[in-house]
């Protein structure tokens, strides 16, 4: 009998909505996460100490933990206490680095994990990637994603607003991951999962022309849906290829060369952006995305060129031409066009000219 379905791993329970945090207790005592209430809460700096408060009267037992940074070491310390406490589950609360290093801590450990982000800066919040210092730069490892996931947009608008606008920016990112993607398949052969590719692109759809603003329930909502879509498309394609290509290598390719230039988020945004110049100058497709992504990053206040966070025109096409060097393997615009260092510099340049107003 042939195969008429195929099971997709998503999230227990998704909840985005105001006061979302009121419900955690009750998430926490559902018996197919933790069957006896031994749960261990993993905080990070800002409102995680506040949210623990929040909930630990209503858990039987529980242990809170503190993060030190989004990094590998981090992870690691964490996931031997979680190990050495026996717990059944733990609860990451805080940004992106406190989620990815509480989800990499529960995959060592071998216990399910909740995510409660308090921020919207990028799709870490519900994928099964974490992105974690370590002593050569910041690298991706595959975790398993979070059981369930809560985002209460009451502590999302107390949080930096640089932090949440910065999720815009990964989000639309999907766009020149999913072109890459498929251009890996017409160029190399290689296999695209059609769900896979469907989830993340409607995500950035979803969000690209969403009125409103980040002081909008509505707008956050939409947003954080879209993060979790990416996270989830993901998952389902076992691999980061829905959500990270040329766009992806470009910002770890900053974060390798210029660290603290700019957020992931911030960082993605622009890259998705110069390689839709790219492909407008060099393959004569994608003009009219390239301006809805300008136009949707401007709206927001988001970085839209090397100077908004701080690079040269020189330093920004250095990391161009480094980017391909932290995907080894993966096959996206910057691979396909392979510019010398004169050409990156040229287009780099006609980048800012041409749109930089």
């Amino acid at each position: 009998m042939p195969l008429l379905t195929r099971m997709l791993t998503a999230p227990l329970s998704i909840d985005v909505r105001p006061g979302a945090i009121a419900a955690l207790g009750e998430l926490l005592a559902d018996r197919r996460i933790a069957t006896e209430g031994r749960v261990a809460i993993a905080v990070g700096p800002g409102q995680g100490d506040q949210i623990a408060e929040h909930v630990r009267p209503s858990l039987e037992s529980c242990e809170v933990f503190h993060v030190e940074g989004g990094t590998v070491d981090a992870a690691v310390s964490l996931g031997s206490k979680l190990r050495a406490g026996s717990y059944e589950a733990v609860v990451g609360i805080g940004g992106g680095r406190t989620i990815d290093a509480t989800k990499y801590a529960a995959t060592l450990s071998g216990i399910p994990m909740v995510s409660v982000a308090t921020n919207l800066s990028h799709d870490g919040i519900c994928s099964p990637v974490a992105s974690l210092q370590h002593d050569k730069g910041k690298g991706s490892f595959g975790v398993v994603m979070p059981l369930a996931m809560v985002v209460d947009l009451d502590y999302v608008r107390a949080a930096p607003e640089r932090l949440v606008r910065a999720g815009i920016g990964d989000v639309v990112s999907n766009f020149s991951a999913v072109d890459d993607w498929l251009l890996a398949s017409s160029e190399c052969g290689e296999k695209v999962d059609r769900m896979a590719l469907t989830v993340a692109r409607t995500a950035a759809e979803a969000l690209l022309h969403q009125p409103g603003t980040i002081d909008s329930d509505r707008f956050l909502t939409v947003l954080a849906e879209a993060l979790v879509l990416s996270g989830m498309a993901m998952s389902f394609a076992g691999d980061s290829r829905p959500a990270s290509g040329g766009d992806h290598e470009i910002m770890h390719a900053i974060d390798q060369l210029f660290p603290g230039t700019g957020n992931h988020g911030e960082l993605a945004g622009i890259g998705a952006a110069f390689c839709y110049h790219l492909r407008a100058t060099h393959l004569g497709e994608g003009a009219e995305r390239l301006e809805e992504i300008l136009a949707c990053l401007g709206r927001h206040g988001l970085p839209r060129f090397p100077g908004d966070v701080g690079l040269s025109v020189e330093q920004f096409a250095e990391a161009v031409r480094y980017a391909p060097r932290t995907r080894p393997g993966r096959y996206t615009i910057l691979e396909h066009l392979g510019l010398d260092k004169g050409a990156t510099l040229k287009a780099v340049e006609e980048y800012v000219q041409a749109h930089g107003g």
